[in-house]
């Protein structure tokens, strides 16, 4: 299932981006959300050279998404479905009523309004687009799925301007369609009305191909999963408020390694997990929008790489924070809290060996801002980590066995500003090749202590205030030079260190990694 992954120093030439048909790929947004005119262009084979090498490399190694736009489409064209309790009635030829299932056999747009005691079923040739439009639309059905697409080749729900939808089921694991809204196809959402979507049994609203969600107010409450896009779950825009007994994102396709990515590009997203707040069977990569998760596992999880190049995430609540084999941080605002690790690079299973082993894992930090508040390892990685830009604050652990940086191949630094204020027994330093200057001080303090870092003169270079007890402080930045004295004050008690010497107690350079 492993790809090959582009090596991440590539240079991506500035090329134009064409925009055919339907098979499409959402617009990579850089270290800002941008505001594209149209939602998908085709192809990612070259990439504006604003957007970060750590995203872009992993868009043009995954397979185009697939998106139904709304200018592919005229609500002037809707034929009319009402929806009357346990049935419903329809003038146009390419629906059929049978008690009180609603099902659309023919290609085109269709308004759907009032209430259903029922299911709508989209039964349509495989070359068929087919879009309906939630305009005040209310569907319940208790015994399985409420809207559910057997066949067509590309469906959109769109929610009307101004509308409120409601979508609930009680879907079954064991049954063909296992969502409140299923497609066997690609599904796309859009829109700027609102729709809740709630399933007692299974998903809230999911894909067997590509889940595109470009617009609307959406809301799902699912006893497993929130949203699924079995190939690829791509959010450009919208406002999402999930709340899953699962996963809240996810891509899980298993055949294909070019599939099964999570793609955030904008939007809002506020998502409660028991799971994973995002899944992803190979990538997970933001770009853009800002997301809120509370989870009982992962935070962020994939099984090939991470990337957060642009937007905000702010992770409350996860047992590991960030975990992947390939973690990339390049721009952005990433907040993490974590019961575990909060940044966890392992997973590796193309390596060999274990325990203390280098196993290949890596973790690769050069732009944006990173603050990790962690109870095991604050950055942990089974292989290596390497810091070139942005700017780091790691607060814990306290237990310790666990360490605020953690590696098993080693730390390298060559730009960036990081601290990290943890327990004394497992503190790591950086690599003393490392190009740019680090310092390493055993003292103490607790949640609220006033950390200062001070060159020979005096002068205050960096200051934090502490979130926890704590027993080692590691601190790096252009300001440093190795061999020199500094003093690390804390609450007005100083300790002299000289830079690139570890901490007394510390584990120096190459410290362990710990895997879960």
């Amino acid at each position: 299932m492993r790809r090959r992954l582009i090596p991440l120093a590539l240079p991506l030439a500035l090329a134009g981006l064409v925009l055919a048909g339907c098979a499409v790929t959402a617009q990579p947004t850089g270290t800002t959300t941008q505001a594209a005119e149209s939602s998908v262009v085709e192809t990612v084979s070259s990439v504006d050279a604003s957007i970060p090498t750590a995203a872009a490399e992993l868009l043009e190694a995954n397979a185009d998404g697939t998106v139904v736009k709304d200018d592919e489409w005229s609500a002037a064209d809707a034929e009319t479905i009402t929806l009357a309790g346990s049935t419903a009635s329809s003038d146009s030829t390419g629906v059929t009523v049978e008690g009180s299932t609603v099902t659309i056999t023919a290609a085109g747009v269709y308004r759907l309004s009032g209430d259903l005691d029922g299911q709508v079923v989209v039964s349509a040739p495989d070359d068929a687009q087919v879009v309906l439009v939630l305009d005040g639309a209310t569907i319940v059905n208790t015994s399985g799925t409420a809207i559910q697409v057997v066949t067509a080749d590309d469906v959109a729900i769109n929610l009307a301007a101004g509308s409120t939808n409601t979508v609930t089921a009680a879907s079954s694991a064991d049954a063909d369609a296992s969502a409140a809204i299923y497609a066997d196809t690609d599904l796309t959402i859009s829109g700027s009305g609102s729709l809740t979507v709630t399933d007692t049994g299974n998903d809230g609203i999911s894909a067997t191909d590509d889940l595109a969600i470009i617009g609307g107010t959406i809301s799902v409450d699912a006893a497993d999963d929130a949203l699924r896009g079995k190939d690829s779950l791509v959010v450009k825009d919208g406002t999402l408020t999930l709340t899953a007994g699962g996963d809240a994102l996810k891509s899980d396709q298993t055949d294909d390694a070019t599939k099964g990515y999570v793609w955030i590009a904008g939007g809002t997203i506020d998502a409660t997990a028991t799971d994973d707040g995002i899944d992803a069977q190979t990538d997970a990569i933001v770009t853009g929008g800002t997301v809120s998760l509370s989870t009982e596992d992962d935070g962020i999880h994939s099984e090939v790489a991470l990337a957060i190049t642009g937007g905000e995430v702010t992770i409350g609540q996860s047992y590991e924070g960030l975990e992947s084999a390939d973690i990339r941080i390049a721009g952005g605002t990433t907040r993490v809290t974590s019961s575990d690790d909060g940044v966890n690079a392992s997973g590796n299973t193309a390596s060999t060996g274990g325990g203390m082993q280098d196993s290949g894992e890596t973790v690769t930090i050069s732009g944006g801002t990173l603050v990790v508040d962690a109870d095991g390892d604050g950055l942990d990685s089974n292989g290596t980590m390497a810091m070139s830009g942005g700017d780091v604050t790691v607060y814990g652990p306290t237990a310790q066995n666990n360490g605020a940086l953690d590696s098993n191949g080693g730390i390298d630094v060559s730009g960036g500003t990081l601290v990290a204020i943890g327990s004394s027994g497992m503190a790591e330093s950086p690599d003393k090749s490392s190009a740019q200057g680090w310092l390493a001080a055993t003292v103490s303090g607790s949640a609220g202590s006033t950390v200062q870092v001070q060159d020979a003169t005096g002068t205050v270079i960096a200051s934090y205030t502490a979130a926890k007890t704590f027993g080692s402080v590691v601190f790096t930045s252009s300001a440093i030079t190795d061999g020199q004295s500094y003093t690390v004050t804390v609450d007005g008690t100083a300790t002299s260190v000289t830079a690139g010497v570890a901490a007394t107690g510390g584990m120096g350079m190459g410290g362990g990694g710990g895997r879960r």
